[in-house]
């Protein structure tokens, strides 16, 4: 492992940790697997918020909307 390496997993390690939290907390708002989202999270950066966003966000906003 190099120092590049090493530097842009302690760079990349709180960012992912946050979006694992952020998507956590805000999943279980909405009754939408969290866990699931969470876990992912910690995974990847950033397909599991664009992924929330189309999967959850958007489909509750156009569920809002119609009622």
């Amino acid at each position: 492992m190099t120092n590049q390496d090493l530097l842009i997993i302690i760079l990349l390690s709180p960012i992912m940790l946050t979006q694992s939290i952020l998507l956590f907390i805000d999943a279980k708002k909405r009754d939408s697997f969290a866990w699931f989202w969470g876990i992912w999270g910690l995974i990847q950066f950033p397909l599991p918020t664009i992924f929330y966003w189309f999967f959850v966000i958007r489909r509750q906003h156009k569920r809002n909307r119609k009622d």
